[in-house]
């Protein structure tokens, strides 16, 4: 079997339970595998190093035109499947390729270390850069948004997705301060209109509250909640019986939906939510063994910091019929 490389350790990007997500996958040579979100390929590489073909979806073009360079390099590309799609689209990829059914679908949700790192992506304010934060470099930017809602929706954004408090008076703040262009602009009203100092440290410290707003705005730029629910349904439709789906998340409204989502879809009754839309009541459980939250070890934190804020759940496909996704997905 040919030997695929794992990251170096100076990797733009480190996968996190990285180890966790191959146990609950559990790859044997010859399954299709969709790694639904493939970035720098950490997923992919240790699924392919396994004997799987990987079918990996990106929205971002920068990730796939590196992954295809990835892929030559090492010899043989033919396991590793690229698909410049939203993973949302697994579905009709796979259809595309002639798949129609897959023994193992992973997602990792949210914005990759690689797009934060990058200052020119917007998606962080450690380097100031244009106020972008688009995924797919396509449609209305973060600037765009900030600069042209009216400050209620604004607030709506900030409340709902960076659960900040104080949400109208950011809002506020923003609407005063327009045009805004860059991340250090938009940073700094909202630091300003909550009254935090930069540089502020000790073990009582305040959290950036920067953080919040630059996560509420992000995510509705690139509609992640919506996508993620949309990404679920798919990958209960393309998993075979005996198929495992993993995913992790990096905060409590994405982790949320996943639990939700398996929760029910194990045969608990459903209920629905505005990022999860009603599904038919699951008689006959479309998946089992929904695994607990699993964490990162102590060591994986101390090794990998971004690892702190996440968790994976996983559960096993059954060979019950896929549901009908009842309402609209989009935001």
């Amino acid at each position: 079997m040919r030997h695929y490389p794992d990251l170096p350790e100076n990797a733009p990007h480190i996968p996190v339970l990285l180890d966790e997500v191959e146990a609950a996958l559990a790859p044997v040579p010859g399954a299709v595998i969709v790694d639904g979100t493939f970035g720098a390929g950490g997923y992919s590489r240790r699924l392919l190093a396994a004997g799987a073909t990987v079918h990996a979806f990106d929205r971002d073009p920068h990730a796939i035109a590196a992954g295809a360079a990835w892929g030559e390099t090492c010899g043989e590309p033919v396991r590793l499947v690229l698909h410049h799609r939203r993973f949302s689209e697994l579905a009709e990829g796979l259809a595309e390729a002639g798949i129609a059914q897959v023994q193992g679908v992973v997602l990792d949700i949210g914005v990759s270390s690689m797009q934060i790192d990058e200052g020119a992506r917007g998606f962080a304010f450690s380097v100031d850069g244009p106020l972008d934060m688009r995924m797919s470099q396509e449609g209305p930017s973060a600037a765009d948004f900030l600069n042209e809602a009216d400050e209620g929706e604004i607030a709506d954004v900030l409340y709902r997705y960076g659960e900040e408090r104080q949400s109208r008076r950011v809002a506020r703040a923003i609407v005063a301060a327009r045009p805004l262009s860059t991340t250090g602009q938009f940073a700094a009203v909202v630091r300003k209109a909550l009254g935090y100092v930069p540089g502020m440290r000790g073990k009582n410290a305040p959290k950036d509250p920067a953080i919040r707003s630059f996560q509420a705005v992000r995510i509705h730029v690139n509609g992640e909640l919506d996508e993620l629910a949309a990404g679920l349904a798919a990958a209960e439709k393309v998993l075979a019986p005996g198929g495992r789906l993993a995913v992790v998340t990096f905060h409590s409204l994405e982790d949320r939906i996943v639990k939700q989502f398996l929760r029910e879809a194990a045969g608990a009754t459903p209920g629905g939510s505005r990022h999860l839309p009603q599904a038919a009541p699951t008689l006959t459980p479309v998946f089992e063994k929904p695994s607990a939250a699993i964490r990162p070890s102590a060591a994986e934190e101390a090794r990998n910091p971004r690892a702190r804020s996440a968790t994976l759940r996983w559960a096993v496909r059954t060979s019950a019929p896929a549901r009908e996704h009842q309402g609209s997905i989009a935001a």
